[in-house]
């Protein structure tokens, strides 16, 4: 089988894996800035503190930042706020070119934003290793922001599903 079409096989069948939709977000000495990625996931509960994954391309505005800045959130996003996911992820068009415009931010222990959705986790940077084109970043969290109630936004298939459907 050629590179690419295992790369398209590959492609097409991550589609069928539905994920909840984040936006990573930083701010500090790097700049602030953000991006939507359907990669995170808890690393542990236990040690010192709990540890988070995101997976960020490397060709990401936000990649560097975050590295650069030692610190980022996780921002769990409802199933109501597409139009966020779809504006840091650079499918619609940001208020006034600023991405951050579209929903009302807080400020986390870390400088990171945190918006107010479904959970939110104020990270710590504490690796990055490349692996091909993403950034493969570890979190130590340092505060969690969690709703009383709420579904999550959901990505399969290409498209946002309704939490019915998974």
């Amino acid at each position: 089988m050629s590179d690419e079409r295992l790369r398209a096989d590959f492609i097409h069948a991550m589609s069928r894996a539905a994920a909840t939709v984040s936006v990573v977000t930083t701010d500090g000495p790097g700049g602030r800035a953000g991006v939507t990625v359907s990669a995170m996931t808890s690393v542990s509960a236990g040690g010192d503190a709990p540890t988070m994954l995101v997976c960020i391309n490397k060709g990401a505005s936000a990649a560097a930042p975050i590295l650069r800045n030692g610190c980022f959130a996780v921002n769990v996003l409802e199933a109501g706020q597409q139009r966020v996911a779809d504006i840091f992820a650079g499918r619609s068009e940001a208020p006034g070119g600023d991405r951050f415009a579209c929903v009302d931010w807080a400020v986390a222990r870390t400088g990171a934003p945190v918006l107010n959705g479904l959970a939110g986790f104020d990270c710590d940077l504490q690796s990055a290793d490349l692996v091909g084109t993403h950034h493969v970043i570890i979190g130590a969290v340092r505060a969690v922001r969690v709703a009383e109630e709420g579904s999550p936004l959901i990505y399969g298939m290409r498209s946002y599903l309704k939490t019915s459907e998974v």
